[in-house]
């Protein structure tokens, strides 16, 4: 193959078709024989690819071609590693009724996820079809994990049995729902349910069996981070900066508040009417400090991408999770994360160029920047003054900065086998500042789940912001007098949701960051 940007694209389209699993009557194939033959020809592919020569294109390019690089490594690591469809039961979750903020569903999953936020209630006929269609694919699904699991990952079989029970409380709800509209689809659902719920049984009687660590390694995280992730840091250089940031965290936290003593506190909304008004409010008033403040150019689709976002009032007796605990004292706190839908409201209102960076990069390869810039931009925004006006919410900053570093610290010593899921999880509760983040919650478990069956994920938030922070700094430098936020961040948002290290190099043209990631 000769150096040509259109052979490529050519090969990256040849690339994704290659990496979606093949289909038997409809269902994707997992089977031992099947990965077995994939991982034989993917050799072939990453010949071709090494057989462009792309030194001479310009850099954007350039940029595309690592990214191909690592969608391949990706997989590759799939193979050697992780194998989510021998080791993951939770791999095999299809059914999701809410929308993921990231470009990609986060973790690895199964081809063909049914997402039921997509379909609007009460359904046409022909949605209905198109839904009893997809259901009917879950039933063979399951039955051919019961082959395919074979791996002796105790925290992945464990965490993957909860996330088989919560789905069949979905199609618990979908039932109910639909009760009473279509037997057909009614019947479909209960056989995906009953199908599910067989498959938990199943699980629940091999686990004595499952002895195994579910981490993959340092070694093992070290190459992810290097040739996946494109992060041009180690396990080790993780820790020490986790460590630091949960650190600074703390020590913001307590300076904060001691500053702010004698201010009232921040109290949680507590009636429905109050949580329209005060989180459209805020929608509103991030806006205007966007515009206003000249931080980024204003989209007409950027504030409806928020408001869409709110959701309904929900009532609590107790504690709430943790996140809640922080947007119902100040709404305009995660609205400022909610960067998340504007990005995705970006990518379906403004494709990006290059065919390569139109749809989503494979294996969460866009999380530094996802996440990294909604994490980082809260305490950018908080600098620029968002928040000037309400002394009380700096405290909330400093308290996800904390629970970000912790949980992320979760990971690493999961991945490193030095914790257990349930010890990531109870350390990261004890390591949140307020107690909000509960071990016996929702969202601990969540977080710390999905991080073990994603590497570099739970990582991906503050090693993210810190690379937006470098970028930042860097650009500043470059531009010195022509620089400006808002310039920094069209020039951000127009790169498109890659790794960051991928970014910095197309905008500085410096490409020390990007390692050769070929392994």
């Amino acid at each position: 193959m000769n150096g040509r940007y259109d052979d490529l694209v050519a090969l990256f389209r040849e690339w994704r078709a290659f990496q979606s699993p093949g289909l038997v009557d409809g269902v994707p194939d997992y089977s031992a024989a099947a990965m077995a033959a994939q991982r034989r020809a993917l050799p072939e592919y990453q010949r071709r690819l090494a057989a462009v020569a792309p030194g001479s294109w310009p850099i954007a390019q350039q940029v595309d071609y690592e990214i191909v690089r690592a969608e391949m490594n990706g997989l590759d690591f799939d193979h050697r590693v992780l194998q989510p469809w021998a080791r993951n039961p939770a791999f095999y979750v299809s059914v999701f009724s809410s929308q993921s903020d990231q470009p990609a569903r986060e973790g690895p999953q199964a081809y063909g996820a049914i997402e039921l936020w997509k379909y609007q209630f009460p359904l046409t006929p022909g949605a209905a079809a198109d839904l009893g269609a997809r259901l009917r694919m879950v039933p063979p699904l399951l039955e051919q994990a019961k082959a395919n699991l074979v791996g002796n990952a105790r925290d992945l079989w464990l965490g993957g049995i909860r996330n088989i029970a919560a789905q069949s409380a979905e199609l618990d709800a979908l039932a109910q729902r639909i009760s009473g509209t279509n037997p057909a689809l009614e019947s479909d659902v209960r056989r995906a349910r009953d199908a599910t719920d067989q498959l938990r049984v199943w699980l629940e009687q091999r686990t004595s069996s499952k002895t195994g660590p579910s981490g993959v390694g340092i070694d093992n995280y070290n190459w992810y981070l290097e040739h996946v992730q494109l992060v041009p840091y180690t396990w080790q250089d993780e820790v020490t900066l986790m460590r630091r940031e949960l650190g600074r965290g703390w020590a913001a936290l307590q300076l904060t508040e001691h500053r702010n003593r004698e201010l009232p506190a921040l109290v949680s909304i507590s009636d429905p009417e109050e949580y329209q008004r005060r989180f459209h409010a805020a929608v509103a008033e991030y806006m205007a400090f966007l515009r206003d403040q000249q931080v980024v150019t204003i989209k007409d689709y950027m504030d409806a991408a928020l408001r869409a976002r709110i959701g309904p009032f929900q009532p609590a007796a107790g504690p709430r999770e943790f996140f809640d605990e922080v947007h119902y004292r100040d709404p305009e706190i995660m609205r400022t994360h909610d960067y998340h839908w504007i990005d995705l409201a970006m990518m379906e209102r403004e494709p990006h160029p290059s065919p390569i960076r139109r749809d989503p990069l494979l294996y969460n390869i866009f999380d530094s920047r996802t996440e990294g810039l909604a994490t980082g931009i809260e305490e950018m925004m908080m600098y620029a003054g968002a928040f000037d006006a309400r002394p009380r919410a700096r405290e909330l900053i400093y308290v996800l900065v904390a629970e970000r570093a912790a949980r992320a610290l979760g990971e690493l010593m999961v991945h490193a086998n030095r914790f257990t899921l349930d010890q990531a999880v109870r350390f990261t509760a004890s390591q949140t500042p307020r107690g909000w983040l509960r071990a016996d919650g929702v969202t601990d478990f969540f977080e710390q789940f999905l991080y073990l069956q994603q590497p570099g994920y739970g990582t991906s938030y503050v090693i993210g912001k810190f690379e937006v922070e470098k970028l930042l700094t860097r650009r500043a430098q470059q531009l010195g007098e022509q620089f400006t936020l808002k310039r920094f961040m069209d020039e951000l948002n127009g790169a498109g949701l890659i790794p960051i290290s991928l970014i910095r190099w197309e905008l500085t043209g410096e490409r020390e960051e990007v390692a050769d990631s070929s392994p």
